[in-house]
C-alpha cells in the first residue's frame, strides 16, 4: 500500500477522522506496517511499552496472565487501537495482545504517539473517551462477576 491508502485507512478510524490528509500522511510515514499470522504476538504483558498498534485489518485477542494460563479479557479488530495504555502510563504492557487471524498493523512510536495527541488535541479526546469506555465496560464485568461471586458464596 501507499502513502496515500495508509493516510485514508487512518482517516476512516474515528480516532483520527478531524485530522489532517497531511499530517495522516506523516503519521503513516513514520509508522511501520507490520503483518502477523494467526496466533503471534504483537506484544506481550510486561513487556517495556514503546508503542501503539493500530489494527488495520483482523482480529486479535487481548489476553492477561492467571493462575491457569492466559484468560482472554476482549477482542479487537479493524480500526482498534491497542498498546495506548502502557505508553500513556509509562508502565509495562499490562496484556498480551495476540493475533486470532492474520493481521495488519500500524505501529506507531511512543513519541509519535505523543507527537500526534500535542498536535491534534481531539485525538487525545477521543483517546480520552475510548479509555473510559473500556473503564465503564470492565467496571460492568467486574460487577457481574463479583455478584456471581456472592451469590455461590450464599448457596
Amino acid at each position: 500500500m501507499s502513502l496515500d491508502d495508509d493516510a485514508q485507512v487512518l482517516k476512516n478510524i474515528p480516532l483520527f477522522s478531524k485530522v489532517e490528509p497531511t499530517k495522516l500522511k506523516l503519521l503513516a510515514f513514520t509508522s511501520e506496517r507490520l503483518n502477523f499470522l494467526a496466533g503471534d504476538a504483537l506484544f506481550a504483558e510486561g513487556d517495556t511499552a514503546d508503542a501503539a498498534f493500530i489494527i488495520l485489518d483482523g482480529e486479535a485477542a487481548v489476553e492477561v496472565r492467571s493462575d491457569g494460563g492466559f484468560v482472554e479479557v476482549a477482542r479487537v479488530g479493524r480500526n482498534d487501537i491497542v498498546g495506548e495504555i502502557a505508553i500513556l502510563c509509562d508502565i509495562p504492557r499490562t496484556a498480551t495482545v495476540r493475533a486470532r487471524s492474520d493481521l495488519v498493523a500500524l505501529r506507531v512510536s511512543k513519541d509519535g504517539f505523543f507527537h500526534l495527541v500535542t498536535q491534534f488535541p481531539q485525538v487525545g479526546i477521543e483517546i480520552m473517551a475510548e479509555l473510559a469506555a473500556r473503564l465503564h465496560h470492565t467496571t460492568q464485568a467486574l460487577t457481574a462477576a463479583r455478584a456471581q461471586l456472592d451469590i455461590g458464596a450464599d448457596v
